[in-house]
């Protein structure tokens, strides 16, 4: 092939935290898969400073920035590399993953499978033994490789016949229990010594021969559809092949609601004590709250997620968790480690969405229908990148069933824009701390208020109700959203079931929207976040409507991030506005006049939010109730954290059996169940409606 060409230059390679980022001279050998470096071009006569067997290697574009990229190879290590520009990663990008493709497969071509054998530890001779590890990767090989068998090539695959599925079925019987054998041998060794079985490449075995065993378990049944599909003519309309459900039972501490082993009672820290006595929320007060946004200060915190050491250290933890569970499995109900979270509840993730609140208000003074529709996208589109703290994927903490989310932000009414032309701001960090003093001084007549509440109103499922208002635009948007969670395998995927609704009270608009789904990628190295599906934005009144695609990465080439769109009148079927760029980075807007506009989302100026001090706050608010959780993971103390994270958790399930016992409905607080969504108790075109009608019976 043409790209197979050997290449080489200069990349920045990183060493470690001391030494940082160094040039090295790097040389792709197509011929050899192999990828070495040198420390510059003149020595690249002597032997390599480093090797990479390209065989089986994941080549990763990092979403850090647009020039980093890393190769992780089969063995387990890996380099973290940084090209000049985007245009030269991508060129290493594409020739590293042709070559890694080329030389695995060429593996599998040139070695056939190994006779299949029975698997057993225990016949190895001690764990102790030197040549247990190395004997045990042999095992491993061949035991994947039960029942596979080299068809006559140019030969057609017969249909099964019932015969044949009695043949499989027996001999995946003998997969399974040499499975649970290597399984059982596994957790019977120590847990100290040379081989124990809390070794990582041994869990990653369990992880991967129960994945495994789950997929062909799934693979027979659709066969079995299949044949009985041939016997009765074809399939009903309408019937699906899905994945069926697990077959092996999730251990007891990833359960929710199965019995927690705690501390005894009189070691418990007092604040766990305190989280786990906390009255039953339909005792205290459900009576909807009027915050004073005057009590709120604006926020100090900064919780940036870019530290991976404890995801590092607890690597055996999620290789146990993979091992239990099943692709296509729904999370909803299992409990993930306490190191993998972000110090906030969702709830405030949604409050987050909102941190450029200017384009938000500036929506409604849109001139024409078209013009607020566009500015709609724009405000949904550069939404979503604050909602990210850092480059790694952490999961925010799932919020308690009650729990609330209170903020506000204050901007002056010249950041607004009035005309299209002056929609974007970039102000620079230093000149965003003057423009938020200027806030404070001001009366308030020179400022908006944007005020959000959240409430989570559903345990299983998880729904959470968000609404936002600013009453002196009299425009609000209404949002409930249901998190559906399954396992992919070495990614985690969210879909956000719901709708939005904005209303703009001015023009008597409504505009429903839908959110994209979210994965958590390389869950394994180093995890992060990218957005995925279509999104629709439409308004009735008008006929205006725009369809955006977050555009998921392939798995070779593309650009991280991706996402296009267009808004267009629906009764002419014309395009007003189409868009594209990467949803983190930089957007372009082209217009149906001809003009383009670029944003670049990471000069926009972010407004901090205001919230209550922890003191104000009531004991259902997310800050205070997370409050020891949050501390515990910022000091580095994981234990502590988990345990205040399960007395919460504890809690919750002994409210919800008590609820189940006597029968008494939960009572949300702000959210009220209309249909299939949640709206919120006192929205703005209620008290707007109702104000209008009292003025007209006053005159």
């Amino acid at each position: 092939s043409d790209h197979m060409e050997n290449i080489y230059g200069y990349l920045m390679k990183y060493t470690n935290l001391v030494t940082g980022w160094q040039y090295r001279f790097f040389v792709l050998n197509n011929d050899a898969g192999l990828l070495e470096y040198f420390v510059n071009e003149q020595s690249r006569h002597l032997k390599p400073r480093g090797t990479l067997q390209l065989a089986g290697a994941v080549i990763s574009p990092s979403d850090e920035d647009s020039h980093t990229f890393t190769v992780n190879a089969a063995s387990g290590e890996q380099y973290k590399l940084r090209a000049t520009d985007a245009k030269e990663r991508q060129h290493w990008v594409s020739r590293l993953q042709i070559c890694t493709q080329h030389h695995t497969e060429a593996i599998g071509k040139n070695n056939p499978p190994l006779k299949s054998r029975s698997f057993s530890l225990a016949s190895q001779g001690s764990a102790n033994s030197p040549g247990v590890q190395r004997r045990l990767s042999q095992n491993a090989v061949s035991f994947f490789n039960v029942g596979h068998h080299r068809l006559p090539t140019g030969k057609r695959v017969p249909i099964m016949q019932p015969d044949h599925l009695v043949d499989v079925r027996e001999m995946m019987s003998q997969a399974e229990g040499q499975q649970r054998d290597l399984i059982r041998s596994i957790e019977c060794l120590p847990v100290s010594g040379h081989l124990t079985s809390l070794d990582q490449d041994l869990l990653m075995l369990k992880a991967t021969s129960m994945a495994t065993m789950n997929c062909l378990n799934d693979c027979f049944h659709i066969l079995q559809l299949q044949h009985a599909s041939q016997q009765k003519g074809s399939l009903p309309a309408g019937t699906t092949i899905s994945w069926l459900e697990p077959k092996i039972s999730l251990a007891n501490h990833f359960k929710n609601g199965a019995a927690q082993n705690f501390p005894a009672e009189i070691n418990k820290p007092a604040s766990v004590r305190e989280e786990q006595s906390i009255v039953e929320p339909c005792q205290l007060t459900r009576e909807p709250e009027e915050i004073n946004s005057d009590e709120e200060l604006e926020d100090i915190c900064d919780d940036k997620e870019d530290d991976l050491g404890a995801v590092e250290e607890q690597r055996s933890v999620i290789l146990h968790l993979l091992s239990q569970l099943k692709l296509g499995m729904d999370l909803t109900r299992v409990v993930l480690p306490t190191f993998i979270l972000e110090k906030r509840s969702l709830l405030e993730m949604y409050a987050d969405f909102m941190s450029h609140p200017n384009l938000f208000v500036a929506i409604t003074n849109g001139a024409t229908p078209e013009e607020r529709m566009i500015r709609f996208v724009e405000y949904y589109l550069t939404s979503f990148h604050e909602g990210r703290k850092g480059a790694i994927a952490k999961k925010p903490y799932n919020p308690i069933i009650g729990e609330t989310f209170h903020c506000s932000w204050r901007m002056p009414k010249g950041q607004v824009a009035t005309d299209a032309g002056n929609n974007f701001s970039a102000h620079s960090p230093s000149e965003q701390v003057i423009l938020s003093k200027d806030v404070e001084g001001q009366t308030e007549l020179d400022y908006y208020t944007v005020k959000f509440v959240a409430e989570q109103v559903s345990h299983h499922p998880p729904v959470s109700g968000f609404y936002a208002e600013c009453v002196e635009r009299k425009m609000c948007v209404n949002a409930h959203v249901w998190t559906k969670s399954k396992f992919l395998g070495m990614s985690i995927g969210v879909t956000m079931v719901g709708e939005g609704l904005l209303s703009l009270l001015e023009h008597g608009e409504e505009y429903t929207f839908s959110l994209p789904c979210a994965y958590a990628r390389s869950i394994l190295t180093v995890p992060w976040v990218e957005l995925g599906g279509k999104v629709n934005i439409n308004c009735v009144k008008t006929g205006y409507s725009a369809s955006i695609n977050f555009h998921t990465k392939p798995f070779y080439g593309g650009k991280l991030h991706r996402v296009t769109g267009e808004v267009k009148q629906n009764t002419t079927n014309t395009v007003v506005c189409r868009v594209q760029g990467e949803w983190n980075s930089v957007l372009e807007f082209t217009y149906s006049n001809g003009e383009t506009k670029y944003v670049d989302l990471t000069k926009l100026s972010v407004t901090r939010k205001r919230v209550r001090p922890l003191e104000k706050q009531g004991p259902f608010e997310s800050r205070r109730l997370w409050q020891h959780v949050t501390e515990s993971l910022r000091d580095g103390d994981i234990d502590k954290a988990t345990e205040h994270k399960r007395a919460l958790e504890e809690r919750q399930r002994n409210e919800e059996r008590l609820r189940a016992e006597t029968e008494t409905p939960w009572c949300t607080k702000y959210f009220l169940k209309e249909g299939d969504g949640w709206v919120y108790h006192k929205p703005l075109w209620k008290t707007v409606s109702t104000a209008q009608t009292q003025q007209t019976d006053a005159n």
